[in-house]
């Protein structure tokens, strides 16, 4: 089975910077990391392999230095790592995030299972992984948290809900999306470290992918970031004092006074 998992490079959470002109990530020069619950998806793609068989091909779209997550991965058991990175496709949102990736995936072709972490730690919105099942018309199953049953035509997985999970049978080629509970990521061994240094990876720019330029980056963004800016601080606040019940009545009249000048 060829397992396709997508993955994310972000930044270090302490030095994320905002660009004032065009309300994106400045991620030049910025230490990065692989996106955290993308870990968890590579680690259950390299247990499917090694239990099942098949091929790991990772994934991932950013700049030219986001081929250090690419190896990253290949370090942990990943095959063979493919970077998707063009100006083309800077300022994409979730959107054109996903139709990009989408275009990525249909050119690696004869994928079984693709796997996502269930959001980004930049972005939090788990919206790419349901993006790309849309864009590729698969489907798909979120928020995975253990893998019952893998077979050449189905897989059985469990997703978390608010309250409680539920057991979902799904037809393959499919996307799941992963979260933290399905596994704990292995250290990369000394092995497999070298073999990630001497890795020959596959590198494709907007030219080399069969897709729409009007669908990628700011121009094949819907979502649009009108302006950025940091809330004003919060005013003081007022201690009452004196006798409990006296400082109870106080507050009930302050709140009803705060519910009648909101309300009209």
């Amino acid at each position: 089975m060829h397992l396709v998992v997508c993955i994310k490079q972000v930044p270090d959470t302490t030095n994320v910077r905002i660009n004032p002109e065009t309300n994106t990530l400045i991620r030049a020069g910025v230490a990065s990391v692989v996106n955290p619950f993308d870990m968890y998806a590579i680690e259950e793609a390299v247990r499917i392999k090694e239990k099942l068989g098949g091929k790991v091909t990772v994934l991932t779209m950013g700049p030219p230095q986001a081929d250090a997550v690419l190896r990253e991965a290949i370090s942990m058991g990943a095959d063979e790592g493919v970077l998707v990175s063009d100006r083309a496709f800077a300022g994409s949102d979730t959107w054109a995030t996903s139709y990009t990736l989408a275009a990525a995936i249909r050119k690696i072709g004869d994928y079984g299972i693709i796997i996502c972490g269930k959001q980004a730690s930049d972005g939090d919105t788990a919206q790419v992984g349901p993006g790309i099942a849309t864009h590729l018309d698969l489907p798909q199953v979120t928020y995975v948290r253990k893998i019952h049953e893998i077979a050449e035509d189905h897989i059985v997985a469990e997703r978390m809900l608010d309250e409680g999970s539920e057991v979902i049978t799904c037809p393959v080629p499919c996307i799941l999306t992963v979260v933290k509970e399905l596994n704990e990521p292995r250290l990369p061994s000394l092995r497999g470290k070298m073999a990630a240094k001497k890795a020959q990876l596959i590198q494709w720019a907007a030219k080399d992918l069969d897709c729409d330029p009007k669908g990628l980056g700011l121009d094949g963004s819907p979502t649009k970031v009108v302006r950025i800016f940091t809330p004003p601080p919060r005013g003081g606040g007022e201690i009452l004092a004196g006798e409990a019940d006296a400082a109870v009545r106080a507050l009930v009249e302050k709140l009803k006074d705060v519910v009648i000048a909101t309300s009209k």
